[in-house]
């Protein structure tokens, strides 16, 4: 069969990975069938909105997504909304797997191996905000369904892996809504016997991953506690640059690199694709096609070897330099 992939470049440096990792899988030699659709702020500004209808329909006739970054402004502006909200709302994309795994390089920590498995849909990302000259509101939305959803996921992911779930809340405070999501937490966790479950207040978790992240395996938490501490572990094994996510749901997943769209380096050639390609092999592996996958993997790990890095790992190689690379170990 031929996989439908849809590349969404995004803004900024998108640009330049997103067809970096086109380029990966091509060299797959697996049957691929690409489309191309566009979001982001350029999008908003030739089209005055920042998800067309015709990307939406791009992502519904393809199997996968394979996204770049996009810039938001950081000011409110008429009609502008986020186009990765909007995918991950349209297609329930219910999940976001953040992998963070020691790489061979200066910056990276040994023996790190976790898993963030951050709920995707609700939160304080809900879009429920209201504000006045004086007073901003934003509701903080934690529902039975949601939460069920996502630690069941966590506790089969965990049950691949080495059996140890954390969940991660701060119910001594947010008594209501993180309240909830811990109490129906350890109700999917006690259906999981096989399944180690403990507890940890969000700040004592930022704490243990910077001095101790070893003893984590799989952790699951809310929308923006799993958004800030996914960023943090990034940090433990040599930044946002080699950082991949997931965003899975039901009947579709779409794959992108952690960092955003870095116009400080956009059009320069240096933007590190590693997470890129470390997004390819999730998508790959989402396919069911894990023997591909790891094959990336050992591609992009024998590069990093071989010091092949961009500006933010220390090297000079350009984003084509490391592009090059990675195909050849493949």
């Amino acid at each position: 069969m031929t996989y439908r992939v849809c590349l969404i470049e995004g803004d900024g440096i998108g640009h330049e990975v997103v067809p970096a990792g086109r380029r990966l899988l091509e060299a797959t030699g697996l049957p691929v069938a690409f489309a191309e659709a566009e979001a982001g702020w350029d999008a908003f500004q030739r089209h005055g909105v920042a998800l067309p209808a015709e990307t939406v329909e791009a992502v519904r006739g393809c199997d996968v997504v394979l996204f770049g970054a996009v810039s938001s402004p950081l000011q409110p502006v008429e009609g502008y909304r986020s186009p990765i909200v909007a995918l991950r709302r349209e297609f329930r994309l219910y999940a976001n797997l953040r992998p963070v795994l020691s790489q061979p390089v200066a910056s990276s920590r040994t023996g790190i191996d976790l898993l963030i498995v951050r709920e995707n849909t609700e939160g304080l990302y809900a879009g429920r905000e209201r504000a006045s000259d004086d007073e901003a509101i934003t509701e903080r939305v934690i529902t039975r369904a949601a939460s069920e959803r996502i630690v069941r996921l966590a506790c089969q992911l965990a049950a691949q892996r080495r059996r140890h779930l954390t969940i991660v809340h701060k119910a001594n405070v947010l008594r209501a809504t993180c309240g909830l999501f811990r109490r129906v937490a350890f109700e999917i966790a006690a259906q999981h016997p096989d399944i180690t479950a403990e507890e940890m207040l969000v700040d004592t978790t930022a704490l243990r991953l910077v001095t101790d992240p070893e003893r984590f395996d799989v952790l699951v938490t809310t929308n923006l506690f799993g958004d800030i501490l996914s960023d943090e572990a990034a940090g433990l094994v040599g930044g946002l640059g080699i950082a991949p996510s997931g965003n899975i749901g039901e009947g579709m997943a779409l794959f992108e690199p952690v960092h955003g769209s870095a116009p400080d380096i956009a059009g320069r050639g240096i933007a590190n694709p590693t997470a890129t390609f470390l997004a390819v092999a999730m998508l790959l592996e989402h396919l069911g096609e894990v023997g591909v996958a790891r094959r990336v993997r050992v591609a992009v790990d024998a590069s990093l070897r071989a010091s092949v890095l961009t500006p933010d790992l220390g090297g000079n190689a350009s984003t084509a330099d490391v592009t090059r690379s990675v195909l050849s170990h493949l």
